[in-house]
């Protein structure tokens, strides 16, 4: 997909669009990782609420201690898709989550790891997606990128992490495995302080 005439957004790696900013080494790494029994995984579409999930299990897995700074954050759960299974494999704490953003037919898959998938309303979502991207190191779009070349990569499904709909509908059809936790992020603002305490 390209915005404008010929400027390249992001390119398919494995079936996936992602930016530039994921190597395809780590990405098929990341893809061929097989899970451990005690990992945990926050699986979203980017912006879904992924990274108040992570702070919440981070810091249920730290006993409460919460990290010294983003780079101890990041390390503790990091994309699965950027640091690739070896990544994962070096983290050596029980419970550590990592945070793909993948399809569930993508995702390295146990029956005893545990995988929590957060979403979001589609319009909201979307509304946090549209360029600028100044402040998310992640999404690396030109500047000059129009709102409406961006919809339209949305709604093709060639957008950052690909297909919004097919990502939620794969795992909404797994909402019920014993393995699999599905939520809101409307749900985590409804009722935040259950979902913290």
């Amino acid at each position: 997909p390209t915005m404008g005439k010929s400027t390249p957004v992001y390119r398919e790696i494995e079936g996936l669009y992602l930016s530039y900013y994921f190597s395809d080494e780590s990405v098929r790494s990341a893809l061929a990782y097989k899970p451990r029994p005690d990992d945990v995984f926050i699986v979203s579409y980017p912006k879904c609420g992924t990274t108040w999930m992570q702070y919440l299990l981070c810091n249920i897995f730290s006993g409460g201690v919460p990290p010294r700074d983003a780079e101890e954050f990041v390390a503790k759960s990091p994309f699965l898709e950027f640091v690739g299974a070896q990544g994962a494999e070096e983290m050596t704490e029980a419970g550590r989550p990592s945070r793909p953003h993948l399809p569930f037919d993508k995702q390295p898959y146990s029956k005893e790891a545990k995988y929590l998938y957060v979403t979001e309303e589609p319009l909201r979502l979307l509304r946090l997606l549209l360029p600028p991207y100044e402040d998310h190191a992640c999404l690396l779009l030109s500047r000059t990128v129009l709102s409406y070349q961006f919809f339209e990569l949305f709604v093709e499904g060639t957008g950052e992490c690909g297909d919004f709909f097919d990502t939620l509908l794969s795992w909404y059809a797994h909402r019920n495995d014993p393995n699999v936790f599905f939520l809101t992020y409307e749900d985590l603002k409804k009722d935040t302080a259950s979902w913290c305490l």
